[in-house]
């Protein structure tokens, strides 16, 4: 077990900060190691410290399963308009950038929507299937602020649960801002650290998912370092069709991970499924959901 014998400060307000829990890898059981996670005493921030250095095996080969085809894109980017409804309320075409598209659902609705589409993936295998059989422009690489320093303006950036894995958010977030048109938007979704399930859960909430996300960030800290940036928050959700998905993904997983065999699994993830629809009135709470998502809009100055 890491023992920690300097508490580091807040990378977002530089304040102290101290030992919240430590965790494992629940979701994935990649390894036994554990993870230090601090609680900023000032903004709330929850991060983990230090940040393994190979990180990138808990991403291994296999995190995604490939297909050959747009088929599956035809056959599952519904679930992803709700997303593209709710930017159709700030903009409703122009130039559109995905960061961490996976395989690009949401990038595929977009674009059947009339957005010119573009994308940045960590994920060469992923990449490759944007560029080749999407046909989606899509940048390759991990190194996200680089990329945005490349591309042209666009009027909508888009991070749909992505923040939360950059070792860096801060500077991101400024280079997002940078690449925002005037009056763009940028919408991002993450986990709620005060979400009603993790006051329940504690480190063995799903969406701590250690190691991968690094960070969990209450939306208070995004809005003010978003508003230095000259974005406005112009919307904001713990209770939209993805949070929602969440929240029965929560219960599910957090029983589901009690057991290692795959019988008693199922038997679990069915008993949080259940259990989500006993707890939906709680999930639901406006505040309390697993997620959320903002949107937020560049001043014209």
């Amino acid at each position: 077990m890491t023992t920690v014998t300097t508490s580091p400060d807040c990378s977002n307000c530089g304040s102290a900060s101290h030992l919240h829990f430590q965790t494992q890898d629940y979701n994935r059981h990649i390894g036994d190691a554990h993870f230090d996670h601090f609680l900023c005493e000032q903004c709330g921030l929850l991060f983990i410290h230090p940040v393994p250095n190979d990180l990138g095996s808990y991403y291994p080969q296999g995190y995604h399963h490939i297909p050959n085809s747009v088929d599956f894109l035809e056959s599952n980017h519904g679930h992803e308009l709700y997303k593209v409804e709710m930017i159709r309320r700030f903009k409703t075409s122009g130039r559109l950038l995905e960061i961490g598209p996976s395989l690009g659902t949401f990038a595929w609705a977009a674009k059947r929507a009339g957005f010119e589409v573009n994308t940045i993936e960590m994920s060469e295998d992923c990449s490759r299937y944007l560029n080749e059989v999407a046909h989606i422009p899509t940048v390759n690489t991990a190194d996200t602020d680089a990329a945005l320093q490349s591309l042209m303006p666009f009027d909508v950036i888009a991070l749909w649960h992505v923040i939360e894995h950059l070792q860096d958010p801060w500077t991101t977030l400024s280079y997002i801002a940078r690449c925002l048109k005037p009056e763009g938007i940028c919408v991002l979704a993450a986990p709620n650290p005060d979400a009603f399930q993790f006051k329940v859960m504690g480190r063995r909430w799903p969406h701590v998912d250690a190691p991968r996300h690094l960070f969990l960030i209450p939306q208070e800290v995004l809005v003010e370092r978003a508003r230095a940036l000259g974005l406005q928050l112009e919307f904001a959700t713990t209770d939209d069709e993805g949070a929602r998905g969440w929240n029965t993904f929560g219960w599910e997983y957090w029983l589901g991970n009690f057991a290692y065999r795959s019988r008693f699994k199922k038997i679990l993830h069915r008993t949080g499924r259940v259990l989500a629809r006993m707890l939906r009135r709680c999930d639901r709470q406006e505040g309390r959901g697993s997620a959320y998502t903002l949107v937020f809009r560049k001043k014209d100055t």
